[in-house]
């Protein structure tokens, strides 16, 4: 009976998900009989992300490989099962499938310390990023790198697609005085590289304080022109507001924007990164705007909206709701300065830089990576002037990041 459930299982799954294009990682560990970790004590980094094409948990996949000994786990906020609430914070537990050790990386320490790492020999990353520099994923990454070089461990991560693409590269470089959990690196907004291709340049480029022994575990079939939904691998949701693969999309087009309480950007409407909505506006007239201001590969729609949490809870809000029309031409991250720009000319007194929101300019300069972006349009609300600023590191990223790159 178990036999035909376990073969019934896996014709559901794939059924419902196709034959993946793409193996992660911890595929490709899994098929070469987990050389690189064999007779080594393995602590692995991980959310409910990490998992493989047929949904199997890393966690477990490590553990009930006899070449591998998980002796620690550590999670980001959330959890290592994914069954800590938003914002909780937890001490050392006992995971209760494997009975392995859980350290917290959210909460008193952000990086493993020296006592969570005394029995581990190598440390094993695996979490789905979501390709923007704001999600802090990535800032664990690499103070866990930190971590493995100031205790001589090796660190190796196992690879997983950018469900953006390796293709786009949006946004200035954080600036020394703006780096943060959530601008950790100088990078760009949109970085373009998978989480592999990251620590590769982290090292390389010296980003961090220090170097760690560090190895990739390469995908097999993607390519920098994938986005998530190419690569017929299933999506699990990297946190409670990025459900879907497209959310990586919208999430850069109105994060950054999201900062303020200045609108709703969907957070608390079931559709989340989506809209661009306040109370006491013209939705009809905004979409209007934003459509003649012909964006490439976006349109816009007005809608009205109840938000059931967060900003605008409860109230009759009107906006826009914007579609990505032709992904290889929008700038992603630009669509929420436009949307600035337009409300600031409809509603002079509702500018998004203003009184209200003055007590966040802080958190908004660190996610830009630099006040600029603030200032320059701050003095007209046009963003012609500080586009200039914005774009002005991306063609040497691009050029400096090929090197680090796994993929085609």
């Amino acid at each position: 009976m178990k036999i035909k459930f376990s073969i019934l299982f896996v014709f559901l799954v794939s059924t419902a998900f196709g034959v993946s294009k793409v193996k992660p990682g911890i595929e490709v560990l899994r098929d070469s009989q987990f050389n690189i970790l064999q007779g080594k004590r393995v602590g692995l980094i991980t959310n409910p992300t990490g998992v493989d094409s047929r949904l199997k948990s890393t966690v477990d996949i490590l553990n009930e490989a006899s070449e591998v000994k998980l002796v620690a786990l550590y999670g980001p906020e959330h959890g290592v099962r994914g069954d800590v609430y938003a914002g909780d914070k937890i001490e050392t537990i006992l995971d209760k499938q494997t009975g392995v050790p859980v350290y917290s990386l959210y909460g008193k320490t952000q990086k493993p310390t020296t006592e969570m790492l005394k029995d581990v020999d190598v440390l094993v990353y695996d979490i789905q990023d979501i390709g923007c520099r704001s999600y802090t994923f990535i800032s664990t990454m690499g103070l866990a790198m930190e971590a493995a070089a100031e205790n001589n461990l090796e660190l190796v991560v196992l690879d997983r697609p950018n469900p953006i693409g390796g293709l786009k590269v949006e946004g200035n470089l954080t600036e020394d005085k703006f780096i943060s959990f959530v601008s950790q690196f100088k990078i760009p907004y949109i970085y373009g590289l998978t989480c592999g291709e990251l620590a590769r340049m982290l090292n390389g480029e010296k980003m961090l304080d220090k170097q760690c022994k560090l190895s990739v575990i390469p995908m097999k079939g993607w390519k920098r022109s994938m986005t998530f939904d190419q690569t017929g691998l299933p999506w699990v949701l990297t946190s409670p507001h990025v459900p879907q693969a497209t959310s990586a999309y919208y999430y850069a087009a109105s994060g950054i924007l999201g900062e303020f309480s200045f609108m709703s950007i969907g957070v608390g409407y079931t559709l989340p990164f989506q809209i661009f909505a306040k109370d006491s506006i013209d939705g009809l007239a905004l979409s209007k705007r934003l459509n003649d201001l012909n964006l490439p590969g976006v349109l816009f729609r007005p809608i009205s909206l109840k938000p059931f949490y967060a900003v605008g809870q409860g109230k009759n809000y009107s906006g826009v709701q914007f579609y990505l029309t032709d992904y290889k031409k929008v700038r992603l991250t630009e669509i929420q300065f436009y949307v600035m720009q337009e409300m600031a000319t409809m509603y002079p007194d509702k500018k998004c830089f203003g009184p209200e929101t003055e007590n966040r300019f802080g958190m908004f300069d660190q996610v830009c990576g630099s006040d600029q972006i603030r200032l320059l349009m701050a003095k007209n609300m046009k963003v012609d002037d500080m586009l200039h600023y914005w774009r002005k590191d991306e063609a040497a990223f691009k050029q400096m990041s090929k090197k680090y790159w796994l993929y085609k």
